[in-house]
C-alpha cells in the first residue's frame, strides 16, 4: 500500500500505529516491608533504563505518548527512558489499569487510545506485557526486565490493534548486544 511511501504526509494519510511495550528495569527486593507497588529500581535497573533510552534515542524514536503504571519501579523506567527520549516527565500518565492485570485490560487501554496519537510507549509489568506482546506478534515469547517490544501496525486506529497483524516487529533488552 502507500504506507511503504517514506514521509510523515504518507503516513499520516495511511495510518501506521507503533506501539512499544516496555518491562520496567530490575527492581529491589531488598526491603521485604516494602508493598510491591513501591519497590525501588536496584543498580542494574538504574543502569538498564538510561541503556535503553540512549538506543532509542540514537534511533530518534519519538513517542508521542507515554503510559506508565503506578508502580515505582515502571514509573521510574518511564522516567528515565522519557528524560532521553526528551519527552517531559510531566506528560507521563500514570494510569491505574497499566499495574496487576491482564493482558486484556493492556489491550483495552490500547483500543482507548485517541487515534491522533501515533507513537505509544507503555510501560508496565510481567506475565501480561510478555503474554500480550506474544499475542500481538507470535514470535515475542519472553520480555526480560527492561526489554521494549516495538510493533509497527498499518492501521489508521488504535481499536485495531490485535485484530491485524503487526508490519513490522521488533525485540530489544539490555543484554542484547
Amino acid at each position: 500500500g502507500c504506507c511503504r511511501i517514506v514521509g510523515s504526509e504518507f503516513r499520516a494519510r495511511c495510518g501506521m500505529k507503533t506501539l512499544f511495550l516496555i518491562r520496567h528495569a530490575k527492581s529491589s527486593w531488598d526491603d521485604a516491608a516494602l508493598p510491591d507497588k513501591d519497590r525501588p529500581l536496584n543498580d542494574r535497573g538504574r543502569r538498564d533504563a538510561p541503556k535503553m533510552g540512549e538506543r532509542l534515542a540514537k534511533r530518534d524514536v519519538k513517542p508521542s505518548l507515554i503510559l506508565s503504571s503506578p508502580a515505582v519501579r515502571a514509573l521510574r523506567t518511564a522516567e528515565i527512558i522519557a528524560k532521553k527520549l526528551d519527552y517531559r516527565r510531566k506528560d507521563i500518565l500514570v494510569n491505574e489499569r497499566l499495574y496487576a492485570v491482564e493482558a486484556d485490560d493492556l489491550l483495552d487501554v490500547i483500543h482507548q487510545l485517541g487515534d491522533k496519537v501515533e507513537r505509544v510507549m507503555l510501560f508496565g509489568h510481567n506475565p501480561e506485557l510478555t503474554e500480550l506482546a506474544h499475542r500481538l506478534a507470535g514470535e515475542i515469547t519472553h520480555m526480560p526486565t527492561c526489554a521494549v517490544a516495538e510493533l509497527t501496525f498499518d492501521a489508521k486506529s488504535w481499536s485495531n490493534i490485535g485484530k491485524i497483524k503487526p508490519a513490522k516487529v521488533a525485540l530489544d533488552y539490555p543484554k542484547k548486544s
